[in-house]
């Protein structure tokens, strides 16, 4: 019979959740779930746990939140529990080397990229945003820096046409929870052989601001399907039409015009009734989904229906 570890997870958002589920069921002993502290989110701004500690309580573990995992009383906390290994999944702070030293076996990431492509905080979106024709979460042996430990396995996936990061960090949160349990099986049985990184190949995901959603309608009208997919769901692409911010949610490339006619980038086009087509630096844009400032989210033909935009109009 295969060892059973006694496990620390530590994680914060959604797409941690599916891991833990499946550890709580692998029979594994979870001692501890460790995750960031609530916070006010959404619009009315009230007190919100993460989604790891909803799922954590749900499943009858116990939840620590630090503010820091620096702080010498938790610290000491986690030293009484004597791990054989901390499991960290998108948590949210680096980890200190006390705490990378605590357990037996060490402490083992899942990461949403294939390393050392993409290390940081947003591997998912920028794969879209960058069009890689896949990706896919690695396990990897945590060390002090920023996603440089060696890899213990790696699972991979293509990114299709339609994906945005949205379904795409749904699919790789169910790889990395099969992953995660493949990589402990290996590690109990002895069949994990530890590659160090080759730094050369490294690449590095910075974290999206919602800024990054403006629309530069000069880039080629593929590069702005990706962008708007990347985004897909925060934090969203959008432009302006004269001061009025128009959300955009849904794009498809279409042909542009002839080089004899074309228009400026950002450049409503005659199109059908109920399309709204704009100019692209390379190619076209169709506008499949968007949003006014105080209305909803609705398809371009209900849009136009109730605003109405010329060809000829300048969107930026």
């Amino acid at each position: 019979m295969n060892k059973l570890f006694d496990i620390i997870f530590m994680g914060t958002p959604d797409f941690a959740v599916p891991a833990l589920k499946e550890l709580s069921k692998s029979g594994h002993k979870v001692s501890l779930v460790v995750t960031q502290p609530d916070r006010p989110k959404g619009r009315g701004r009230k007190i919100q746990p993460p989604p790891v500690k909803q799922a954590a309580l749900a499943l009858g573990h116990d939840v620590s939140q630090p503010k820091s995992v620096r702080d010498a009383a938790f610290l000491e906390h986690l030293a009484e529990i004597r791990p054989d290994m901390i499991v960290v999944i998108a948590y949210g702070q680096i980890l200190p080397k006390p705490l990378l030293d605590l357990p037996r076996f060490g402490c083992v990431n899942i990461h949403g990229s294939l390393l050392p492509k993409y290390r940081g905080p947003a591997p998912i979106q920028r794969t879209v945003i960058n069009g890689e024709a896949e990706t896919g979460v690695t396990a990897m042996q945590m060390d002090e820096g920023l996603d440089t430990g060696d890899i213990l396995l790696a699972a991979r996936t293509p990114i299709l046409s339609e994906d945005t990061a949205g379904t795409l960090h749904d699919r790789l949160a169910e790889m990395g929870a099969a992953l995660l349990l493949e990589t402990l099986d290996r590690i109990e049985t002895g069949r994990i052989h530890p590659v160090p990184q080759d730094p050369a190949l490294a690449t590095y995901a910075p974290l999206l601001r919602k800024t990054d959603g403006h629309i530069d309608w000069s880039l080629d009208a593929a590069a702005i399907d990706r962008l708007v997919r990347g985004m897909d769901p925060w934090p969203g692409t959008y432009a302006f039409m004269g001061d009025k911010r128009l959300k955009i949610f849904k794009v498809r490339t279409v042909p542009g015009p002839p080089p004899a006619s074309r228009k400026a980038p950002g450049t409503v086009l005659a199109s059908f009734s109920g399309e709204l087509r704009v100019a692209a630096g390379k190619d076209a844009l169709s506008i499949l989904e968007l949003q006014g400032a105080s209305g909803k989210r609705l398809v371009a033909q209900d849009f136009l229906r109730g605003c109405p935009i010329l060809p000829g109009t300048m969107l930026t």
